[in-house]
């Protein structure tokens, strides 16, 4: 009688273990696939953004779009002559380091169909100087570097015209781009060169006052003094640029809702004291 009870006992004891570790089988099965269900719904977007402010931005709004599963990687934090192209040909979901106006010059150049996702931030282009704390400051006949290429010299031409140093003639309204042959008058005797952008903040000491993007001073860390820039009803928004087919993309308009949130806009008014402002978003 012993033995049968034993036997029953060691029966029992092997059923019960046989079900215990079924279903704790069965619970390591779930939560793998719960596992692999999660990982399915991450995502990864690549781009390509400007160093200063674009990708202090990007990196920025990065932990918030991680919470919804959107994992944003920048493959590089500075845009060249190549980006557009690397964008257009899917090598980068999307960049950010250019306005719409220079967007559509490029498509209209390299025949191409790349567009605006959404204005960020606005970098005015300013004007500076290491000698005069003042625009009154300025001297007759100073001299003034610009930047020569199309949209950033109408920028510039146009600020010196809302100052009271030029008047450019009519059409440059329309064109939005402008050199120094659209001067149609000198208001103050000023001399303005030419200069590639990349050469102004260089060479700032041989001029009286110089313009630039605010970028290009922030990352140099100037401390000249600003004399006078665009409002913030500038066009020339830096935008989040991706091919057609991605403007609707889930994981670029939840990138572009994090950069135009108003906890962004807010960061952006705080960490750049006016330097770079929000854009207008009811355009």
């Amino acid at each position: 009688m012993k033995k049968h009870n034993a036997g029953l006992v060691i029966l029992i004891l092997s059923l019960t273990l046989g079900f215990i570790t079924g279903c704790s089988n069965k619970g390591a099965t779930a939560n793998t696939s719960e596992n692999s269900s999660s990982d399915q719904k991450k995502v990864t977007i690549k781009g390509i953004a400007d160093l200063v402010p674009h990708s202090e931005l990007i990196k920025y709004v990065t932990p918030k779009l991680a919470e919804q599963g959107i994992i944003v990687e920048l493959v590089a934090t500075s845009a060249d002559t190549t980006t557009n192209e690397k964008l257009a040909k899917g090598e980068i979901d999307f960049n950010y380091f250019q306005h719409e106006p220079y967007l559509q010059e490029w498509n209209k150049a390299n025949g191409y169909d790349l567009v605006n996702a959404g204005d960020i931030h606005v970098e005015p282009i300013t004007a500076y100087s290491d000698k005069y704390s003042s625009k009154e400051d300025i001297p007759d006949n100073a001299v003034v570097a610009v930047p020569n290429d199309g949209t950033n010299e109408y920028r510039a031409l146009r600020i010196l015209e809302e100052n009271g140093f030029i008047k450019l003639n009519a059409k440059t309204a329309n064109s939005l781009s402008a050199s120094v042959s659209d001067i149609e008058k000198y208001l103050r005797p000023i001399k303005i060169v030419e200069l590639d952008s990349a050469q102004i903040i260089p060479t700032k000491d041989d001029y009286d006052f110089f313009i630039t993007n605010t970028n290009k001073a922030l990352e140099a860390k100037i401390t000249s003094k600003r004399l006078f820039s665009e409002g913030s009803d500038s066009p020339y928004a830096n935008i989040i640029a991706v091919r057609k087919e991605d403007v609707n993309n889930p994981a670029i308009v939840a990138l572009v809702k994090a950069l135009q949130s108003e906890d962004t806009r807010k960061y952006i008014e705080k960490t750049y004291g006016g330097a770079v402002i929000p854009a207008k978003l009811d355009k």
